[in-house]
């Protein structure tokens, strides 16, 4: 079907030389060289194509029209002089015998130049968000976007796995971020809310009797944008198995996604798998991260025991973590931004010593480690010309997080540490089952409380009363990881009733709470569930990452802004006084303020 069109603006070829064609779609440019002599580009979804004015009547056609404009061009295809190889339709242009506009553009300036617009500000971008996707770099995105969706649901169809749509209007739960909460008209003063995901439902269709599920799921979360995550909604791949196991899980995702990486990623390599998989205690303990980036080849060192009884003050009973590089060439400014930086992003200081031609400790901090030298030196295997920076905190996970952000920027900024053009892949695993609050100073579930704690409920009789051992309780749970993005979270199910009632006592929780919370999954449980198991990987950030962008307003067709706005719709906006009386609404407007 060709709609009002014989041929669209990107198949045309020398071989249509001679043939009479109609063409639609956007006037992108308008060059003329004389009264009745003009270049013409025209662009559709397609790509472009050259028409050239030679007369009057033609030229009359467009003259006043703006760019952007779509007209109708019909004329006969023939081979240009001045082919253009840069140009899929470089070698042919058409001369009109008709051109009819379709749809005037009636600005004559435009927010921004279609083909510059990624330079222009990005709120105008997303205010005029329909010319900025005119732009074939910014569709590209859109395109690969459906590509990948249509590639993961042809993968888990094949599969086995069933697309089942689960609500969008569902009760509010408490899954660790807000809920976007909608008025219930008919049920004055309750509310619903929009799934944060579609966890327990797909726990639920395990009970129900369905072996594998999927779907391409909107998600929503009242939290604020970053880089890699969209405020309001984003999608992902859900998906769960029954009679599953953790490898059952990652195994199924593997094959899945990786082929997709492969086929549409920008970079050539891509980690084979089954992938590496990395304890969280391992991942903190070498990257001070449980999202490491793997195409960073330094590691962090634990050197507490190295430097004990160093009068350094931040040292002193403190959890002190290093990073060493060699052939470090960089100057006292360089040093200086880096330790700022690392404060900015992480809130901790952190201190440096470099050795010298002669094997020993200069700058920073070396008077007081000038004792330790040789210990430091076996350690961390330091050589003349060898940069350390330390980071040293009471509590271990923040020395643990501050020493991975300096490996981050010390393997990004240095040269030779940084294998950037490639996907790699790990799975972080055993992830702590629970943790300590830090405002609460109580135990709380560290991740997901429907996870399986390893060693299932003899291991929380083990460990009751001791906060320690609760704290060394691991969870079935897991993250795919690439190129230190988190892509995916997943976990094996706690799916008895009694665990589940368990695990929720464990953080002072009891039986009617968990009742309350989660009334149905916790009655579907009683009636025999099965062991299950699932995870969802992020549609979102996994296109992000396969397009080289470093924003996920990128590859979202019309994003929100940072402050969660749809500049475009005006969105979030007022509404009248009947549509609140409507659904018992009263607002309070000293909160305006």
């Amino acid at each position: 079907m060709k709609q009002s069109r014989t041929h669209n603006c990107g198949e045309l070829r020398i071989a249509n030389a001679g043939e009479n064609v109609t063409l639609v779609g956007w006037m992108e440019n308008v060059r003329e060289v004389g009264s009745n002599f003009a270049f013409v580009v025209l662009r559709d979804y397609y790509g472009t194509t050259q028409v050239v004015i030679e007369n009057a009547e033609m030229m009359g056609a467009i003259k006043g029209l703006n760019k952007e404009s779509t007209i109708s061009v019909t004329g006969t295809v023939r081979e240009r002089e001045s082919k253009n190889p840069k140009q899929a339709t470089g070698d042919i242009e058409v001369v009109p015998t008709a051109i009819k506009v379709l749809g005037k553009c009636v600005h004559n300036q435009l927010p921004f130049e279609i083909n510059k617009s990624r330079d222009a500000d990005e709120n105008v971008r997303l205010k005029y968000r329909y010319l900025d996707l005119r732009n074939p770099a910014v569709k590209r995105n859109i395109i690969l976007r459906c590509q990948v969706v249509a590639a993961i649901r042809a993968a888990m169809t094949e599969k086995g796995f069933l697309e089942i749509t689960t609500p969008i209007l569902t009760a509010s739960s408490p899954e660790g971020a807000r809920d976007y909460l909608v008025p219930a008209r008919n049920h004055p003063g309750k509310f619903y809310a929009l799934p944060q995901a579609p966890q327990q439902f797909k726990q639920l269709l395990m009970t129900s009797g369905f072996d594998k599920y999927f779907q391409i799921a909107p998600c929503f979360r009242d939290e604020d944008a970053r880089a890699d995550r969209t405020p309001g909604e984003f999608y992902q791949l859900d998906m769960e198995m029954a009679f599953a196991t953790q490898d059952d899980v990652l195994s199924t995702l593997e094959e899945v996604l990786q082929p997709i990486y492969v086929k549409y990623g920008r970079y050539d390599r891509v980690s084979s798998y089954p992938f590496q998989r990395i304890g969280f205690n391992e991942a903190m303990e070498r990257y001070g991260s449980d999202k490491p980036d793997l195409r960073i080849d330094l590691e962090v060192s634990d050197i507490t025991a190295e430097v004990a009884g160093c009068e350094f003050g931040p040292f002193q009973n403190a959890t002190v973590k290093a990073v060493a590089v060699d052939n470090f060439n960089e100057g006292r400014k360089w040093i200086d931004k880096l330790l700022v930086d690392v404060e900015v992003q992480t809130g901790n200081k952190v201190c440096w010593v470099k050795v010298d031609e002669n094997g020993e400790l200069t700058g920073g901090v070396a008077k007081f480690l000038a004792n330790y030298k040789d210990v430091l030196t076996a350690k961390l295997n330091l050589k003349p010309g060898s940069f350390v920076c330390m980071a040293a905190s009471q509590k271990k996970l923040a020395a643990q997080k501050t020493a991975g952000v300096v490996r981050t920027m010390l393997g990004k900024r240095l040269p030779g540490h940084f294998d950037e053009k490639q996907y790699a892949f790990c799975w972080i695993v055993d992830f702590p089952m629970y943790e300590m609050g830090e405002e609460s100073g109580e135990l709380e579930f560290c991740h997901n409380p429907f996870s399986m704690p390893k060693g299932g409920l003899q291991t929380l009789l083990d460990a009751e009363g001791d906060i320690e051992k609760c704290l060394a309780i691991n969870a079935s749970q897991y993250d795919l990881v690439i190129n230190g993005y988190e892509c995916a979270s997943g976990a094996v199910r706690n799916h008895d009733p009694e665990i589940m009632i368990k695990a929720f006592q464990m953080v002072g929780l009891g039986e009617e709470d968990v009742k309350a919370k989660f009334p149905a999954m916790y009655n579907a449980f009683t009636y025999g569930a099965p062991p299950h198991a699932g995870a969802a990987p992020g549609i979102d950030r996994m296109v992000m990452l396969l397009c080289g962008e470093e924003s996920i307003r990128e590859v979202i067709t019309f994003p929100m802004n940072k402050t969660a706005q749809d500049l475009m719709m005006d969105a979030p906006t007022t509404v009248s006084q009947k549509q609140l009386d409507d659904v018992h609404i009263l607002i309070n407007e000293s909160h305006l303020k």
